[in-house]
């Protein structure tokens, strides 16, 4: 007898996406298929499928313990998301070579569909990371008596979705610094920076439109610059390990000394890059805008603005407050618009109901009768007193005050 071999083990998911990636978020079911491809006739024990998701922490240390003594200290967390075992084919053990209980797999292609479903609570998005890394996959292990096991692991992503139409992140961004520059015992004049973003929340692909004004009025040139920069943390045994990096940045032009330079809307646009990480104990992932002024020769002065970049992009209707809003706080700030004193009153009855409008409204209705029928003869004669009077006349002055007021001055408002 001759036997079979396994000539191909594959994972297979089914992605309901355009792009035929398997992206999945916390309660979601994942499902597909194991395929097996044999040649000839197998004998099998059991065919299993692991899935797991975690996140990992590593880093390590040189320590230095005396004159001549050097060790490393290893640094390592880990968090698990979930768990799942499921046997496709055949039983439980697989730690002995007994002919008992197997399964004949005849040649060819056979497949065997599986699915189970993530967790409902919240999961870090897939990400990797220099010293750590979220991941979640599926691993297919195929065992067969006086043969080692034939295993394959596939990854998928899952996204923890970050919607940025909410109050916190909708809310506009801003700040202001100044710097004094000394060299010995002569004293320039001062270097102040003022920026502002419209919001907190962006998604990859959006364009940050940057609000600042720079004003350079020491003796030396300033060069303004914008950047977005990422920075990872990990957290193991009490400790911390940050990396930071640039995903982009801006320049502006050179400022002489006397000079301002005033950006109205200047866009950076986020490149493609992984969502902010702030549920994960042992990572995460947070960004930042800089604003910066280049000072040669002195510590830079610069404002760093928080972003959080998110899964689900701005809803036209929360594009429009967020502007408006930003756009009107703006102005009230930088340009010295105020409001005025006191509200205009709204148009009187007269003037937007005419006479004729009103005697034709005061008509019976026909096609009220069965309306009428239907109600009391007190209650329907309520509403036809009350229905087209006119409302009462706007003012200031509340007619029916709950308190008698006195002659003392009121406090004046801040």
């Amino acid at each position: 007898m001759v036997l079979g071999k396994v000539k191909s083990l594959t994972i297979s998911f089914d992605c309901l996406n355009d792009s035929n990636v398997p992206v999945y978020s916390s309660g979601d079911t994942v499902s597909g298929r194991v395929s097996l491809e044999v040649t000839g006739e197998i004998r099998v024990k059991s065919l299993k499928i692991y899935a797991r998701g975690h996140a990992k922490v590593r880093w390590t240390e040189s320590r230095n313990a005396g004159s001549n003594t050097a060790y490393t200290q290893n640094y390592t967390e880990e968090v698990e998301y979930f768990n799942h075992k499921d046997i496709l084919i055949g039983h439980e053990r697989d730690d002995d070579n007994s002919e008992e209980g197997l399964h004949t797999i005849h040649s060819g292609r056979h497949e065997y569909a599986f699915s189970f479903e993530l967790p409902q609570t919240p999961l870090a998005t897939s990400f990797e990371g220099r010293h750590g890394s979220v991941r979640y996959w599926v691993k297919a292990e195929l065992h067969r008596p006086w043969f080692l096991p034939v295993k394959l692991k596939k990854e998928f992503t899952v996204f923890e979705h970050i919607d940025i139409n909410t109050p916190s992140l909708l809310s506009p961004q801003a700040g202001t610094k100044e710097k004094t520059l000394c060299c010995w015992f002569c004293t320039s004049g001062p270097i102040s920076l003022s920026a502002k973003i419209e919001r907190k929340g962006y998604t990859p692909g959006e364009s940050i439109q940057i609000f600042a004004e720079i004003e350079n009025c020491s003796s030396r040139v300033v060069v303004p610059k914008a950047a977005i920069y990422q920075t990872q943390a990990f957290y193991a045994k009490g400790k911390m390990k940050e990396v930071k990096q640039l995903v982009a940045n801006l320049r502006g032009e050179s400022l002489s000394s006397g000079k301002t330079e005033t950006w109205n809307g200047k866009q950076l646009k986020i490149p493609p890059v992984s969502p902010s990480i702030l549920d994960c104990s042992i990572i995460r992932v947070e960004y930042s805008l800089m604003v910066y002024v280049d000072i040669p020769g002195a510590m830079d002065l610069f404002l760093n603005l928080p972003l959080v970049i998110g899964t689900i992009p701005l809803h036209p209707f929360g594009s429009r407050t967020s502007s408006v809003s930003s756009q009107c706080s703006m102005n009230m700030n930088w340009l010295g618009l105020t409001l005025p004193e006191r509200p205009e009153a709204p148009p009187s009855y007269a003037e937007v109901v005419t006479e004729e409008q009103r005697q034709s409204s005061l008509a019976p209705l026909g096609a009220c009768d069965d309306f009428e029928r239907a109600l009391p003869g007190p209650l329907f004669a309520y509403i036809q007193e009350f229905r087209f009077l006119p409302p009462p006349l706007y003012s200031e002055i509340d007619p029916n005050p709950d308190q008698p007021t006195d002659d003392r001055p009121s406090c004046p408002s801040r």
